[in-house]
């Protein structure tokens, strides 16, 4: 916080959920409704959240909308418990690499961190360069990018980051510029 030459600064931790609708209406890419909005007040619509708050949030999702009967379908046997234990055994991973750091988990890595335990295969560098190079991915995002397919990748419970891991962090990165 800045104010009359006074700087202060606050530790915070926290995780961010957003939701936004695609376009005035809602209906931009639906399925099942045709979205009424021409493509300037899309536009229009998508530049009111700033390119650089955008840029501090890691993973963009579209969620459709849903039916009557997935909202009234029993759940999987067991499934949220299989995923937590993935989500704690990636947690365990993450506290054991980062502990010489003074770090738990890979969102705290800062670029030291990211160079040393996030390096992307050979073949997905050239990936990495023409997003980076088409200005679809900014510097920031670029990091973020690579710790986002890091946790991917100890959900996986793999050593190493693959083409995989960074192609799935890329689609949640990515927004689509239709």
């Amino acid at each position: 916080m800045l104010r009359a030459k006074h700087y202060s600064t606050f530790p915070a931790k926290f995780t961010l959920v957003a939701a936004a609708n695609p376009c005035p209406c809602g209906f931009y890419n639906n399925p099942e409704k045709q979205c009424t909005c021409t493509a300037s007040q899309v536009q229009k619509y998508r530049r009111k959240l700033s390119g650089p708050l955008m840029d501090r949030i890691d993973l963009f999702i579209s969620v459709p909308q849903l039916k009557y009967e997935k909202l009234t379908e029993k759940e999987e046997s067991g499934l949220s418990d299989k995923i937590r234990q993935r989500v704690e055994m990636a947690r365990q991973i993450q506290e054991q690499r980062l502990k010489t750091e003074k770090m738990v988990t890979n969102s705290e890595m800062e670029i030291p961190q990211i160079k040393k335990f996030c390096s992307v295969p050979r073949e997905s560098q050239s990936i990495l360069q023409r997003f980076v190079d088409s200005g679809k991915l900014s510097p920031r995002g670029f990091h973020r990018v690579l710790k986002v397919a890091r946790t991917i990748a100890d959900l996986d419970s793999s050593e190493v980051i693959l083409n995989d891991h960074l192609s799935e962090a890329l689609m949640y990165r990515l927004q689509e510029t239709d």
